[in-house]
């Protein structure tokens, strides 16, 4: 059973900022491309951000220049540094792995962003 095990969520306020953490396996995170995506109440769940194996990112368009997605592979961990939030970031965060056709996703940790 894979694992992938987040933390770092709770309450900021408007402006503020939260670093989560998504920690694996070496086998997961040496080979497979690593996501954020998130889920507010009755929305779809939307990619927050990706990054590759190789260290290549991509954003979501609401995010850019305000979330930084990132990887320590001797840590086996992945971050997203969220800075400026904002009350419409309010979520549940998932980390995601994925490889072709199989993925494997988190538990969820809550942001709210709430003065």
């Amino acid at each position: 059973q894979v694992q992938l095990v987040e933390s770092g969520g709770g309450l900021v306020q408007p402006g503020g900022s939260l670093r989560l953490s998504c920690a694996t396996s070496r086998s997961i995170f040496n080979s497979y491309t690593m996501s954020w995506y998130r889920q507010a109440p009755g929305k779809q769940r939307e990619l927050v951000a990706r990054i590759t194996s190789s260290g290549s990112t991509n954003y979501a368009d609401s995010v850019k220049g305000r979330f930084t997605i990132s990887r320590d592979n001797t840590k086996n961990t992945m971050y997203l540094q969220m800075n400026l939030l904002k009350p419409e970031d309010t979520a549940v965060y998932y980390c995601n792995a994925r490889r072709v056709a199989v993925e494997w996703w988190g538990q969820g940790t809550q942001v709210t962003v709430s003065s």
